[in-house]
């Protein structure tokens, strides 16, 4: 297995614990957070780009499959404002790799994996084109001028999903 971090810095040689903001983590263990392969096309777009994510899991329905998706041959989805399109084109983001050993699982839905210690990166790859890199990995990359219908109506699915930088997301539309 192997697991990355995603960054917009281009040198970073040890990541350190950090305190985590989510309330259903312990907040006295700091965290170094990882994404799995798998999961990883939910972290190639900006930083902070809000982005529905879902992809065929497990337990995915035909149905859902046969609605969700425009080919059998991208089993993956990344949905992005239209205001993100060009900012995602303009950026390059770097991928440090971890050995895996030392991490454990938090969230298999969304890949995410977890260490309480430093870590020194043991590869770095630059990705200069995220959205080469999405289609290389067999990545649908959908724009909607707005994320909230998509947010709600995935999560009733058999897909297994993630939300990232929601509160980045345009207001829900009729909403002021």
């Amino acid at each position: 297995m192997r697991l990355f971090h995603v960054s917009e810095e281009s040198d970073i040689k040890l990541f350190e614990p950090r305190i985590p903001t989510r309330t259903d983590l312990d907040s006295t263990k700091g965290l170094v957070w990882a994404i799995n392969e798998k999961c990883l096309p939910n972290f190639l777009t900006p930083r902070n780009c809000p982005r529905v994510c879902y992809h065929v899991g497990e337990h995915t329905s035909e149905a859902d499959k046969l609605s969700y998706f425009s080919s059998k041959s991208c089993p993956h989805v990344v949905v992005i404002e239209h205001k993100w399109f060009e900012v995602m084109q303009n950026i390059t983001l770097y991928l440090y790799e971890f050995d895996a050993n030392e991490f454990t699982l938090l969230d298999e839905n969304a890949g995410y994996f977890i260490c309480e210690k430093k870590q020194i990166p043991i590869n770095k790859f630059k990705v200069p084109d995220l959205f080469a890199e999405q289609f290389r990995r067999n990545v649908e990359i959908r724009l909607v001028e707005n994320l909230w219908d998509i947010y709600f109506e995935i999560q009733e699915t058999t897909l297994n999903w993630s939300m990232c930088r929601m509160r980045f997301a345009q207001p829900a539309l009729g909403s002021k």
